[in-house]
């Protein structure tokens, strides 16, 4: 048996949405002059309630028996964006050819009024879909565009490295890149000359030889180059701590004698 409308449940109170599946028991209850009516017997999921529903020939409808409580859906015609079909009763005046009369001028003067708003969207529709061979025109160079725009964005990501497509450049990322600085050789060597700037005497002796200052700064440098290629090749394992502290010793000794 499948739920052909909401329901709560009336052993827990939760909500049976409408499509859901159960085994029921269905057995014949009665008759509706020659159809025959049917009950469903089956149990909740949530809570194992038993819930009974009978069909309803007169109506077309299901009613429930017991076990759970039909959920009252109640819908905005706006929202909905329907029409109001009208009552059984005016359903069957429509049938008097008296009634139709007396209605017909107010029906016709409804037409009137929306008739050129209706030929004024007949006739833009016409004019957009008059050339079938534009249109399809139109829409295969806008998808030849896309295709061509597409293959461009996957070359570029290939030469980057990067396995996914690229969104299209914006002017937010060109003013983030801006904003982003990387530290680069240019910024290193302009630092070291700034200190070695600040580190000179504005006393000197002569303008040819360099200040005591210089000098120090110098040599410096020199020593931290030194160590960096030191402690690379530490890394790579061109030699150990144990063997240069040996060689050096050794070497000393050598001086000494």
């Amino acid at each position: 048996f499948e739920m052909p409308f909401n329901i709560w449940c009336g052993g827990c109170n939760s909500m049976i949405g409408k499509g859901v599946r159960f085994n029921a028991e269905k057995k014949q209850v009665g008759n509706y002059y020659s159809t025959k009516i049917w009950s469903f017997t089956m149990k909740s999921s949530c809570c194992k309630h038993v819930i009974v529903i009978h069909t309803d020939p007169k109506n077309c409808e299901y009613v429930i028996i017991s076990g759970a409580q039909r959920k009252t859906e109640d819908y905005d015609i706006e929202d909905a964006e329907t029409f109001i079909l009208p009552p059984d009763e005016e359903r069957g005046k429509l049938a008097d050819p008296f009634y139709r009369l007396e209605h017909q001028e107010e029906d016709l003067q409804k037409k009137k009024e929306a008739e050129p708003v209706l030929v004024r969207l007949q006739r833009v529709s016409d004019s957009r879909h008059s050339d079938d061979y534009a249109l399809n025109k139109a829409l295969r160079t806008q998808l030849r565009n896309q295709k061509k725009r597409i293959a461009e964005e996957e070359v570029a990501s290939r030469k980057k490295g990067l396995g996914v497509r690229l969104l299209p450049a914006t002017v937010e990322d060109a003013a983030t890149a801006a904003r982003v600085k990387f530290s680069s050789k240019f910024e290193r060597n302009r630092k070291e000359k700034r200190a070695l700037i600040n580190a000179t005497s504005i006393f000197s002796g002569s303008l040819g030889s360099p200040t005591p200052g210089a000098k120090w700064v110098e040599l410096e440098s020199k020593r931290r180059k030194i160590k960096a290629a030191t402690a690379s090749n530490l890394l790579v394992g061109g030699f150990k701590p144990s063997s240069w502290s040996q060689g050096g010793v050794s070497s000393g000794r050598h001086k000494r004698t």
